[in-house]
């Protein structure tokens, strides 16, 4: 996986989570591989990668995170992960990959991205099944907030 590839999610996150957090403190935690056939945290918005590179951008967190960002987005209290806060952890998910990809787009990388979409549930695991995605790892970027942790996990690969 190239670095040039992932820096723009990861700096993307970033800036969009203290953007969207009304400017709170944002730290990134360290960088990890995982298979890609992983169990995720409660809620999980997904957002699929073709063109000149296949993959998968996942924003990974608890449903107590995805309230917490889904409240701070919308100032206003949800105590349930409803249609409103679904639509805003969606939302949060395509404005990052949609910027990170015209910022790969001003690096002449060309791809389009799928519509996000939302996974919530406990005990799931998302996996890429069969063909040449099956031994894809995912590098895993947290990002700690006082709203909880998100993990950006960004698995990669260039068309063979």
């Amino acid at each position: 996986m190239r670095v040039e590839y992932i820096n723009p999610f990861v700096e993307t996150s970033y800036r969009v989570l203290k953007e969207v957090l009304g400017g709170a403190d944002v730290k990134r935690g360290d960088l990890y591989l995982k298979s890609t056939a992983m169990p995720v945290m409660g809620v999980a918005a997904l957002v699929g990668l073709a063109g000149d590179v296949e993959g998968r951008v996942l924003f990974d967190m608890t449903y107590e995170t995805a309230l917490n960002i889904a409240s701070k987005m919308n100032e206003e209290t949800l105590d349930t992960f409803d249609d409103l806060a679904k639509a805003t952890i969606s939302e949060l998910a395509n404005i990052i990959t949609a910027q990170a990809v015209t910022k790969l787009h001003e690096l002449n990388f060309r791809f389009d991205l799928t519509p996000p979409t939302l996974f919530a549930g406990e005990k799931m695991e998302i996996a890429a099944l069969g063909g040449q995605n099956e031994n894809v790892e995912a590098l895993i970027v947290p990002l700690i907030t006082e709203f909880g942790k998100i993990e950006v996990n960004v698995a990669i690969r260039e068309r063979a």
